[in-house]
């Protein structure tokens, strides 16, 4: 988990200590001016700064880098699926594995070893559940990519969304086992909330992992059945028909993770590329397409872990715009707390730098844990983020279980923050074919609806617009452990 990520970052982070709508201006200003006066360490320039900018076209040039979510409902072999992909590629060794094999089979549990390598905490080993999003990395031929196994239980829906809220493609794991795709897809299950999460959340490209198709003997008839019925699906939450890839696999044996399926396997009978068996997990990963990243603009990392680390705080999470080094200036929003950048260590690469699209660590001299709450964004001084208690959203509506009023109560979510607030108005709502507004201010908003609302919220949220910054113009909405929307930010601070 990323906990433990910066857990096992620490010690080299502590040597580095000794060496469309308008934004409300009043509160970016008075940010700014919170940020100004808040007493902290004096942004001292390090010499023989990092050309980050030419530095990140360096790497992406010889690997592109991408953040990977992998969700699905619980059960449907998610951990055990990546933990094996992980050890096939290297990334776990031999020793290792067959240590969580004994151990697995001294609780009961002999055919999680392979989860464990992503489910690290006692909890989650003895329940033989995902709870937090687990945190790795691997590389692929022309990819280097940073692993996030968010939890499949309905119970974790908030974890899950801040795994996908860090991602840029997802893989979508699904049991082919009888009855078992079922009870994810139909039977009130994740596999329908999390591909419409991750695709609100702003991921366009997704893999389809049909797993345990041993179960059905590599059935040809059942990888089509629940391909076909996905495929359709897919394609209604908003994912393009060429971003969306299926793959079979047998996560538990590994079979087509890493390498293609045996030549004279069952699955190889009818899963074909030309005279080949086709295309593995991994190499189908390696065709993901990298987003455009925007090194040079302000910088925003959003927080989502934190803890001390000897004089300052060490706060992980993902570069959502601009980039970070050791001497850099930041400030914390909300609060307005101001430190400098003492280290950076990139979950996936060994440099001493991150850039937009990084999952880091970055220790900040001057400032305490207690400074920087959940879902706090560390930016650059002189261009802070908004913190606002109130925004306008146009947003689409999923299954919620009773029509949306005004003074709805939700849970709002953007990146790893969640706040309680509530839909103050409903502005208007829109044609679902044409676009155009089909009424103002009605008295209510149905399933399957898109509406624009305006959304207040109890604590200060960091917000961007979505035209701006779309990581954090994003936001998910929430009620009695459901989804019930999610949308873009058009206003802030109304």
């Amino acid at each position: 988990m990323l906990r433990d990520t910066l857990t096992r970052t620490i010690e080299v982070l502590g040597r580095a200590v000794g060496v469309a709508g308008k934004v409300d201006a009043a509160a970016r200003d008075m940010g700014a001016l919170a940020i100004g006066e808040a007493a902290g360490p004096t942004d001292t320039p390090k010499a023989g700064r990092i050309d980050v900018a030419a530095e990140h076209a360096r790497a992406q040039a010889q690997r592109a880098s991408l953040s990977l979510v992998v969700v699905g409902h619980v059960d449907a072999g998610k951990s055990t699926l990546m933990g094996h992909l992980l050890y096939a590629l290297g990334q776990v060794s031999e020793r290792t594995v067959r240590r969580f094999e004994r151990e697995a089979e001294q609780l009961g549990k002999g055919s999680f070893a392979y989860a464990w390598v992503l489910d690290e905490t006692a909890e989650e080993r003895a329940r033989g559940v995902t709870m937090d999003v687990a945190t790795s990395s691997f590389a692929t031929a022309h990819r280097q990519f940073t692993l996030l196994d968010a939890p499949g239980h309905r119970d974790f829906v908030p974890n899950m969304i801040s795994g996908a809220s860090r991602a840029d493609a997802a893989v979508l794991v699904v049991d082919a086992a009888p009855g078992a795709f079922e009870a994810g897809f139909d039977g009130g299950g994740q596999t329908r909330e999390h591909a419409q999460l991750v695709r609100a959340l702003g991921v366009r490209q997704v893999v389809v992992a049909v797993n345990k198709l041993d179960a059905v003997d590599w059935s040809a008839a059942r990888y089509a059945e629940v391909t076909g019925r996905l495929r359709a699906f897919l394609q209604g939450c908003g994912f393009a028909r060429d971003d969306v890839r299926f793959v079979p696999v047998g996560g538990l044996g590994g079979t087509n993770l890493a390498r293609r399926a045996d030549r004279g396997s069952a699955l190889a009978a009818w899963y074909r590329d030309g005279d080949e068996p086709g295309p593995s997990l991994a190499e189908l990963l390696d065709t993901l397409a990298a987003p455009a990243r925007a090194v040079d603009a302000a910088f925003r990392l959003a927080a989502a872990d934190v803890f001390r680390s000897g004089s300052g705080v060490s706060v992980g999470g993902r570069v959502v715009q601009g980039s970070v080094q050791a001497g850099d200036a930041v400030a914390v929003v909300p609060g307005g707390a101001r430190g400098v950048v003492r280290a950076v260590t990139a979950a996936a690469a060994a440099h001493d730098w991150a850039a937009a699209g990084d999952d880091a660590v970055v220790l900040v001299q001057g400032v305490d844990a207690l400074q920087v709450p959940a879902g706090a964004v560390l930016c650059a001084p002189a261009r802070p983020v908004a913190a606002v208690s109130s925004f306008e959203a146009q947003i689409a509506v999923f299954d919620a279980a009773s029509p949306i009023t005004n003074g709805f109560p939700v849970l709002v979510h953007v990146q790893s923050a969640s706040v309680a607030g509530s839909v103050r108005r409903i502005v208007e709502t829109f044609d679902a074919r044409t676009g155009a507004v089909a009424r103002r201010r009605p008295r209510l908003i149905r399933r399957g609806a898109t509406a624009r609302v305006e959304i207040a919220v109890d604590a200060p949220l960091c917000l961007e617009l979505f035209a701006d910054v779309r990581e954090l113009g994003r936001v998910t909405l929430r009620r009695g452990g459901e989804t019930v929307a999610a949308g873009i930010v058009t206003r802030l601070g109304l």
